[in-house]
């Protein structure tokens, strides 16, 4: 049965350097694909990024909404604009950022409906105590 996902209904997920919305996933009955949508906003002296991170099992195919920004991986950069798709291979370590002055706006698909158990990145450290 068809169904109609709205972003007010998407679950937040608490991922650093970004605001990061899942639409669609095992949570909401799908079997076989992840819609997130993801806002990296313009970096902020200091601000702590999301890191490296990488998919054992599957693809990650991330369609770029509005704004400039670069993906690394491990075989190279990649400039990103409004309008690209970049297709991330099963086990290559990315992490794509902002580098443009407005926010980064993504829609990332997963070919698999829970992608926590393939999904491997390290831990963000904390952040370093203010001096008084």
């Amino acid at each position: 049965m068809a169904r109609v996902f709205t972003q007010a209904e998407a679950k937040k997920l608490g991922l650093p350097g970004r605001k990061s919305l899942e639409i669609v996933s095992s949570e909401t009955g799908a079997r076989s694909v992840t819609l997130r949508l993801a806002e990296i906003p313009v970096p902020q002296p200091g601000e702590i990024s999301r890191g490296w991170h990488h998919h054992s099992d599957f693809e990650e195919c991330i369609f770029v909404l509005s704004g400039q920004g670069v993906t690394s991986a491990e075989s190279g950069e990649f400039p990103l604009q409004s309008g690209d798709t970049i297709l991330i291979p099963p086990g290559e370590k990315h992490m794509t950022r902002n580098t443009g002055n407005m926010p980064l706006l993504l829609l990332c698909f997963f070919p698999v409906a829970d992608i926590l158990g393939g999904t491997h990145e390290p831990p963000i450290p904390p952040p370093a105590p203010k001096k008084p």
